[in-house]
């Protein structure tokens, strides 16, 4: 079992800047990689960014340029920096862990992120 907390959502205006935290906890030695995905209100959840446990990096289009993801192997924890924000980044954020051994999605509580025009 992989047990996720997320932190650092609110509300911020157009142009400002978040960072989001996922501490990971539990059996973290399985994990493959992790990322972030975002939910708006009558939308299906979509990828943000991963990061594999060798470093390697996706991003959606739509953040690419302005969010970067990267990990802490010591804190046991991924962050994601929103740079620039848009109104359309408005959504509850997740993070997710990957196990392929046991070919499992670890999910967190979700944050909400809030962006105003």
């Amino acid at each position: 079992q992989v047990q996720l907390v997320e932190s650092g959502g609110g509300l911020v205006q157009a142009g400002g800047s978040l960072r989001l935290s996922c501490a990971a906890s539990g059996s973290i030695f399985s994990i493959n990689a992790m990322g972030w995905y975002r939910q708006a209100p009558g939308k299906q959840r979509e990828l943000v960014a991963a990061i594999t446990s060798g470093g390697s990096t996706n991003y959606a289009d739509s953040v690419k340029g302005r969010f970067t993801i990267s990990r802490d192997n010591a804190k046991n924890t991924v962050y994601l920096q929103m740079n620039s924000l848009k109104p359309e980044d408005t959504a509850v954020y997740y993070c997710n862990a990957f196990s392929a051994t046991s070919d499992y999605d670890y999910w967190g509580q979700g944050t909400q992120v809030t962006v105003s025009s």
